[in-house]
C-alpha cells in the first residue's frame, strides 16, 4: 500500500539529519542500505502479523557509506511480512484500518520534522 501525497516524496533531506529523524519515530535503517540507496523500517506486530511502514531514498550527491549524502526520498509504503517469503505490498493485501490510521499519523509527524529541518 502507498501513502500517496504525504510531502515526504521528492523532499532531499541530508542523510545524518534524516536518520536522527527516522530514529525518532521508531524507524530503523540498520543494514538496509547500499552506496545510493537507503531504507527505513518501522515494525508493527497485531494479532500475529508483522506489518512493515517503509521509507526509501536514494543519493542524489554523496555516497551513504561516507556519512555524507543528500536523499531524495521516495513515496512510504506499507507491508505485509510472510515467512519464509518476505513483505508484499501488493494492492491484494488486507491492511488494518487501525494500524493505515497510525501510519499515516507517523508520517504526518515525520513530515512536520523534516519540514524543521529544512528551513
Amino acid at each position: 500500500m502507498k501513502f500517496e501525497n504525504t510531502g515526504i516524496e521528492n523532499q532531499t533531506v541530508e542523510l545524518s539529519r534524516l536518520d536522527d529523524v527516522m530514529e525518532r519515530f521508531g524507524f530503523v535503517r540498520a543494514a538496509q542500505w547500499d552506496y545510493e540507496r537507503v531504507t527505513y523500517d518501522r515494525k508493527f506486530q497485531i494479532k500475529g502479523d508483522i506489518f512493515y511502514l517503509r521509507v526509501q531514498g536514494y543519493a542524489v550527491e554523496g555516497d551513504v557509506d561516507s556519512r555524507y549524502a543528500l536523499i531524495k526520498l521516495l513515496t512510504p509504503i506499507l507491508g505485509k511480512y510472510y515467512y519464509p517469503h518476505g513483505v508484499e505490498y501488493g494492492e491484494d493485501e488486507h491492511f488494518p484500518s487501525s494500524l493505515v490510521n497510525q501510519c499515516q499519523a507517523i508520517l504526518v509527524q515525520v513530515k512536520e520534522e523534516l519540514d524543521k529541518i529544512q528551513d
